[in-house]
């Protein structure tokens, strides 16, 4: 963990502890004002870790770059609705379903770098992050041009205020309304339902993956209690702390995405219920 991510921990342990005093003697504007300052504090930690999962798969990248056997070049392709990432040995996939499966396991919206990451950790072949943009882009014009012509599409996650498309977040079409929405609390919220769901993958695994060990570990630094160090740690241990910080976030996120999800329903059309609203702002009173 580079000095930079610990200083933001350390700040968004303070400011945290800040907003739960002013709460507690009912002063709603210093509360209000933290949480603004947490938020940007927990997005600069989440770009710090996005660079941190970019570094560790470049010094993984070496050991993993033996060609493929041809028997691993001709396996047949699984099913659309695959199941979420196995350990490695398994047939290869082409991208959209790999992607999916990442996402599928995380259980929420994620950015390229964290599916590449959970991707290298479970399953076999390689990712390109910028492969993984034009994807996207590839998924609104086939749902535009043949809508519902596919079981999914790889599609945005979005904003609570403006309904449009999440910077860098990717999401699955069959999600509901709600688990697409990026409210003020759901950047935390989400990664503390991906440790949630990392945790219980490993624990299913008989012999988890050098790279998934890592994978949980750099979750498990960012979460109070998790673990002491990378030595102790056990994903049981992982889950347990996630869910209890998320039980504090979960009911108040709930509630502001799915009032955002309604009006993403009444006021937009179906493609942009996927991809976004990039034309008008939709306000949570305006018409």
């Amino acid at each position: 963990m580079t000095d930079s991510a610990e200083a933001l921990e350390r700040r968004i342990d303070e400011l945290r502890t800040a907003v739960r005093r002013a709460v507690t003697v009912g002063d709603r504007h210093r509360a209000r004002t933290l949480r603004g300052e947490l938020r940007r504090t927990e997005q600069e930690w989440d770009e710090a870790l996005d660079e941190l999962a970019e570094q560790a798969l470049q010094q993984a990248a070496t050991p993993q770059a033996a060609p493929r056997s041809p028997r691993q070049s001709h396996a047949p392709r699984r099913s659309a609705e695959a199941s979420p990432p196995q350990q490695r040995g398994g047939p290869l996939l082409p991208l959209r379903e790999q992607v999916h499966q990442a996402l599928t396991l995380l259980a929420a919206p994620a950015a390229p770098r964290l599916v590449i990451a959970v991707h290298q950790a479970f399953s076999v072949g390689d990712m390109v992050s910028a492969r993984l943009t034009s994807l996207r882009r590839d998924e609104e014009r086939s749902f535009r041009s043949a809508p519902h012509a596919r079981p999914y599409y790889l599609c945005s996650a979005l904003t609570a205020d403006l309904l449009a498309p999440a910077r860098g977040l990717l999401a699955v079409s069959t999600w509901p309304m709600a688990r697409r929405i990026i409210g003020p609390l759901s950047p935390r919220v989400d990664f503390l339902t991906a440790a949630i769901r990392l945790a219980e993958h490993v624990q299913r695994l008989t012999e988890p993956t050098p790279a998934a060990t890592r994978l949980l570990w750099r979750f498990a630094a960012n979460i109070p209690g998790a673990a002491a160090d990378a030595d102790t740690m056990a994903a049981t241990a992982v889950a347990a702390a996630a869910r209890a910080e998320l039980d504090i976030h979960a009911e108040a996120d709930a509630a502001h995405r799915a009032a955002a999800a309604r009006r993403a329903i009444e006021r937009l059309d179906e493609a942009e219920q996927l991809f976004g609203s990039r034309l008008r702002l939709v306000s949570a009173t305006g018409t």
